[in-house]
């Protein structure tokens, strides 16, 4: 093995960019809920954008390598050390055989991806590396003691950056744009103005399937509940209480509750970094997003 995982924290698992193109059949598109901070950190090590990293939740992962490695940690912000000594996030960093990777709990944002130089090389599942927590696709969340390996993915030189500047996400409240839902007429004229000028939260019921919100209570204008439909990662499904969800990567490719607004996907990955009680902002997406 090229590392050891010495204390998965509160919840890790090994994602990559996801499994695109294959919700009819049946399968989640799963992936790193911070893309961007994924992409950032295989780019740091030269690694391809879309190689397999470990995403940790909220902090508390100890790993220690058992080669020498180079390490970039991006996304969640908080107390990094390495052989017991503070080093730098967003940053590429020797990890040398025998010392010690530990994240302390984050301080802004909820996951942080930890890369390595040639990518987490675990099997490949429906074309992806990724954890789906829903459906039990890839690898089961990382355990303590478990052993993971290094691979090969497109590997090119280390960049030579000292560190990059990286806000985790924006003071709350947090903006998010969205896009008119397919079942927007289900619901009254309220709930649509609602929605846009309401006060929203996010709920303690947050993970990598969805985020359920506090906030108004958005009205329908029919009963009853829809025959299962196509459902994608930023549907905002509204049941039967008026208090919507937003699925996230993990999220079901069906459901039957209707969509009022789907999530702009230059959104989705703030609502990655968005921790329970950060207030959210609704505004409408423009054409090109």
């Amino acid at each position: 093995m090229s590392l050891r995982v010495l204390a998965p924290g509160l919840f890790s698992t090994v994602q990559d960019l996801g499994r695109e193109g294959r919700a009819a059949l049946g399968i989640a598109r799963s992936g790193a809920l911070d893309r961007g901070a994924l992409r950032l950190a295989n780019r740091l090590v030269g690694n391809r954008e879309d190689a397999a990293a470990i995403e940790v939740a909220v902090g508390g992962f100890r790993a220690a390598a058992e080669r020498d490695l180079w390490v970039a940690v991006t996304g969640a912000g908080g107390d990094l050390h390495l052989g017991g000594r503070a080093v730098d996030s967003h940053a590429a960093v020797h990890w040398p055989a025998g010392e010690e990777l530990s994240l302390a709990p984050f301080v802004a944002g909820v996951r942080a991806y930890v890369a390595v130089r040639g990518g987490i090389d675990v099997p490949v599942v429906a074309g992806s590396r990724s954890t789906d927590t829903l459906a039990g696709l890839g690898g089961a969340p990382l355990r303590a003691g478990d052993g993971l390996e290094v691979g090969r993915e497109g590997l090119g030189e280390v960049p030579t950056v000292d560190a990059v500047p990286w806000l985790t996400h924006a003071e709350s409240p947090i903006e998010v744009r969205l896009a008119p839902g397919p079942r927007a007429e289900w619901f009254a004229a309220s709930a649509l103005s609602l929605l846009f000028d309401g006060a929203w939260t996010v709920g303690s019921a947050a993970d990598r399937v969805g985020l359920r919100l506090d906030g108004p209570t958005l009205e329908r204008v029919r009963d009853g509940e829809l025959p299962s439909e196509g459902m994608v990662p930023g549907a905002l499904q509204v049941p039967p209480s008026g208090r919507p969800t937003i699925l996230l990567a993990d999220g079901p490719v069906t459901g039957g509750y209707p969509v009022i607004a789907v999530v702009a996907d230059a959104s989705l990955d703030a609502l990655g970094q968005a921790r329970p009680g950060d207030r959210l902002r609704f505004s409408h997406a423009r054409p090109s997003e």
